[in-house]
């Protein structure tokens, strides 16, 4: 049956095709024949449908939303996106950190939340996590830290004896496996979790005023988690059981939210803070730096297209606008380099120029040529000129996320605070923050974890490491793991 109003089949180049099921060949019975162009093009295609998927994070959802703006902090931050009243569409991708593409959403990981504000001043990306702290403090471990989560050279597959290996012999770690081995590890949804920056940012206010301040984007769905049981049955049953809810939950006019709150520290305050307020494993306590409510994200449209709006979406620290800046976190200021070269590589370099990655601000740039531009290159192609193209500004734009640094060149940790070392948190966090049945579920779940292939000498740097973090619950870990 014809119908002359539905819309025929056409190759790439909008040419209607003949049949969607039979290849060219000579007779019913014959060879294919090679100018069979539209065959060509659909086997053509098929081989290159993938393109590399992320080293970390590879397992992902997302959606576009919007970012309204609900308290004033004008006087901390120039920023347009946080300007009173202001309102800003968003884009947001979570994910899993160790897992490959197709693993389950459920295994105990690090959740990403990575968010892309496209701002009047051009895009804005936030990289954070489920968690306010992370693993490491350098990125000279980051890879190290990666491939140990990752899988083995020799059989492919994924080793908790090599986790805890780099765990216990980093103790800088114990921060974030206390969130990750606690209830937080596997939360219910991706709408049922925390976003944090975990990194310090700078703010410039319009005078010029500079401020550190941490980002917490509060679920106001509630913080809900599933138990290690209740994950794995879903790793078999449902193993995109995350992405299946969010996009579900949106489609049905469940429109998740988070309300945006910062802590904020003067700019001066960080030379003589107790902890060193730059690193990763660390949080600022609330009862020093309070949280200030900026505004609220809501997620209210699905994609259209997964793979082209958000398998290609890319998320870069670097990008910044006028009022914010970077500070010197040391993982932070890897990861400027580190993202926008991973985009590079598995995108392409015009990788801005794919539609969920374009800013809606005007884009003046000398960048050209290179894969895969879309983009028309206007002469002058080189700066300075004298022919009208456009010319840097510092006058309206300042180099203004600065601090003042002197020492010679070296290979070396943080200058150690007051308060620095690296179980304090985490064992506040246990003592203070988990209450008794919290700290029955972390004591299982880390038992259970050790239990799947961890070798004796590890195990023995396991105990101890859980010993440093709070005494009771490492004789426990050690007494239920001997006794089960």
């Amino acid at each position: 049956m014809t119908n002359d109003d539905s819309k025929p089949t056409t190759t790439d180049s909008g040419m209607p095709v003949s049949s969607d099921e039979h290849s060219l060949t000579v007779g019913p019975d014959g060879p294919i024949l090679l100018h069979d162009h539209y065959l060509i093009e659909q086997m053509a295609n098929f081989n290159r449908e993938r393109i590399p998927e992320r080293q970390p994070h590879a397992k992902g959802s997302g959606a576009f939303g919007y970012f309204q703006v609900t308290g004033d902090l004008s006087a901390y931050t120039k920023a347009d996106v946080f300007q009173p009243k202001q309102k800003t569409d968003t884009l947001i991708r979570f994910s899993t950190v160790a897992g490959e593409r197709g693993s389950p959403d459920t295994w105990r990981d690090p959740r990403g939340f990575a968010l892309k504000f496209y701002t009047r001043e051009g895009n804005y990306d936030m990289v954070g996590n489920n968690t306010p702290v992370f693993f490491i403090r350098d990125p000279m471990k980051f890879q190290h830290f990666i491939h140990s989560q990752k899988r083995r050279a020799d059989n492919g597959l994924r080793d908790h004896d090599m986790q805890w290996d780099f765990w216990t012999l980093s103790p800088e770690t114990a921060h974030q496996v206390t969130w990750l081995m606690g209830d937080r590890g596997i939360p219910k949804t991706y709408r049922h979790m925390n976003g944090y920056s975990s990194h310090t940012y700078m703010w410039i206010n319009a005078e010029g005023q500079q401020f550190w301040v941490k980002y917490h984007f509060k679920t106001d769905q509630g913080i809900e988690f599933l138990t290690q049981e209740n994950a794995d049955r879903l790793a078999g049953t449902d193993s995109d059981y995350h992405r299946r809810d969010l996009f579900t939950a949106i489609e049905q006019g469940d429109y998740p939210s988070w309300t945006l709150n910062v802590q904020i520290m003067p700019f001066e305050e960080a030379k003589t803070y107790r902890l060193n307020p730059f690193d990763l494993t660390k949080v600022w306590p609330h009862g020093d730096y309070p949280l200030h409510e900026v505004g609220r994200l809501t997620l209210n449209c699905n994609p259209t297209d997964f793979h082209t709006e958000i398998e290609q979406a890319a998320f870069e620290p670097n990008n910044l606008v006028p009022g914010i800046g970077v500070s010197p976190d040391k993982m932070l200021l890897g990861r400027i380099f580190a993202y926008a070269d991973a985009h590079r590589h598995r995108l392409g370099v015009n990788y801005k120029q794919i539609p969920v990655n374009r800013p809606k601000a005007p884009v003046n740039t000398y960048s050209k040529d290179g894969a895969m531009r879309v983009e028309n290159t206007v002469d002058p192609v080189y700066a300075p000129n004298s022919k009208g193209g456009p010319s840097a500004d510092n006058q309206r734009y300042p180099e203004s996320a600065t601090w003042e640094v002197n020492g010679e060149l070296m290979r070396a940790a943080y200058t150690l605070h007051t308060d620095d070392d690296d179980f304090g948190q985490a064992g506040n966090l246990v003592r203070e923050v988990m209450d008794e049945k919290q700290r029955d579920r972390l004591v299982t779940n880390v038992v259970g974890h050790l239990k799947n292939g961890v070798s004796d000498p590890v195990l023995q740097r396991a105990f101890e490491y859980w010993r440093n973090i709070d005494r009771e619950i490492g004789d426990r870990i050690s007494k239920q793991f001997n006794n089960s």
